[in-house]
C-alpha cells in the first residue's frame, strides 16, 4: 500500500498479482495503454461476423481461421485487401464504400468486455494517465460509448488517428508527447506480435495478457 493507493506489479513468467513495495518503482509509473482487441474485450467473434459479413456482401466464402487470426490484429484498411485477395473479380473500391456504409451497431453484440476492467481502471484512476492505442479505426468510438468507457480514458489513437497503425509506433509516440512522459514511464497492456514490436519502437514495457509465448517484459492473464 503506497500512500493510501494499492498498485500491483506484475512479475514476469507468471500470473500471480503482488503488491507493489519499493517506493522508486510506483514512483515511475505514470500511464498505461491499452489495446482493445484480445485485451479490453474478447473480440474474435465479432471481427468474424464483420468481416464475413463483407465477404457474403460480395458473394465470396467466408474468412479460415487463418484469416481470422490476421484480421483481428490488423486494421481494416490492411485486412480488406488480405480477405479479398483471392477474388480479383471484386472491386476493393466498392468494398470499403460499403463498409463505411455498414452499421457496426449489430456487430457490438459479440464483443465481451473482460469483467475486471471496470474494477481495473478505477484502482488506478486518477493516480495514472490512461490511454487506448489500438488498430481499429471508425468502429472505436461505439466500443466506447456502448459500454461507457469514454470517461475511464484520457486519450484514444486508433489506425484513423495515428500517422501510421500499428506496429508502427506513431500512436505511442503521439500519447507519451500529449502527456509528456517518457518510455520508462509507461506500459502498455497488449496481446500480439504487432503489439510487441508497437511497443519496440517506442521502448515501452508490454504487458502480455493471455499470450504467454508473446516475449514481454510481464505476463499476466487478467486485470486485477
Amino acid at each position: 500500500r503506497l500512500h493510501g493507493n494499492l498498485f500491483f506489479f506484475f512479475y514476469a513468467g507468471n500470473q500471480r498479482s503482488r503488491p507493489l513495495n519499493p517506493p522508486w518503482i510506483a514512483a515511475m509509473l505514470k500511464l498505461v495503454v491499452f489495446d482493445c482487441d484480445g485485451v479490453m474485450f474478447s473480440s474474435r467473434e465479432a471481427n468474424r461476423a464483420y468481416y464475413n459479413d463483407l465477404l457474403r456482401a460480395f458473394s465470396c466464402p467466408p474468412m479460415d481461421e487463418a484469416e481470422l487470426d490476421f484480421v483481428h490484429v490488423q486494421n481494416v484498411l490492411t485486412s480488406v485487401p488480405y480477405i479479398f485477395r483471392n477474388h480479383p473479380q471484386v472491386d476493393l473500391a466498392e468494398v470499403n464504400r460499403y463498409r463505411r456504409r455498414l452499421d457496426y451497431t449489430p456487430y457490438l453484440r459479440h464483443m465481451q468486455m473482460e469483467p475486471d476492467l471496470p474494477d481495473f481502471l478505477r484502482l488506478i484512476r486518477p493516480r495514472y494517465h490512461t490511454a487506448i492505442s489500438t488498430n481499429r479505426t471508425d468502429t472505436m468510438d461505439a466500443i466506447l460509448d456502448t459500454f461507457a468507457l469514454r470517461p475511464w480514458f484520457d486519450m484514444v489513437v486508433t489506425a484513423t488517428v495515428a500517422p501510421r497503425p500499428k506496429p508502427a509506433p506513431d500512436g505511442l509516440l503521439m500519447i507519451l508527447d500529449r502527456f509528456q512522459v517518457r518510455p520508462e514511464e509507461t506500459i502498455y497492456i497488449g496481446d500480439s506480435e504487432i503489439d510487441r514490436e508497437h511497443c519496440a519502437g517506442v521502448g515501452v514495457d508490454l504487458v502480455a495478457f493471455r499470450n504467454q509465448a508473446l516475449c514481454a517484459r510481464y505476463h499476466v492473464d487478467t486485470f486485477m
